[in-house]
């Protein structure tokens, strides 16, 4: 079994969408038998995904993750422990031994009250308009 962490400087990074990185275990007999970094090449949001499945991942454990890409994790059937923080060593050994503490409906909270003062990427919106998630939504 593969299991995947978004991961900065051994912590489990906190927004899924902007993850530069994934630490990548190696699970064998419930035993982690080797791990790697790897970069996710720019990839944002959706794309992290299909990343995930390229890399083989069964399990992605992270901190903040919007709807779109919990869908988008679904379809390529990884299973999700969101809401994680701390060490990302440590949270593999936690979901192994059967006591990660995770948040079973975690939302994207980088994005609180879902509105960036109009600007999304670097577009300006007028009334009615706002951003979520890095998409601009009417």
């Amino acid at each position: 079994m593969k299991i995947a962490v978004t991961y900065e400087n051994g912590q489990i990074f906190q927004h899924f969408g902007h993850t530069e990185q994934f630490k990548i275990y190696d699970v064998e007999d419930g035993k982690i038998v080797s791990s790697e970094v790897v970069s996710t090449n720019g990839q944002g949001h959706g794309a992290l995904a299909a990343v995930l499945s390229t890399l083989q991942a069964e399990v992605l454990i992270c901190g903040g993750i919007g709807g779109g890409a919990q869908n988008a994790l679904a379809e390529a059937g990884i299973k999700l422990y969101g809401g994680v923080t701390g060490d990302a060593d440590a949270a593999v050994e936690a979901l192994l031994a059967g006591n990660l503490a995770y948040i079973p409906d975690v939302q994207c909270s980088h994005h609180e009250g879902g509105h960036h003062g109009g600007d999304c990427g670097g577009h300006h919106h007028g009334e009615g308009r706002e951003c979520r998630h890095g998409h601009c939504m009417d």
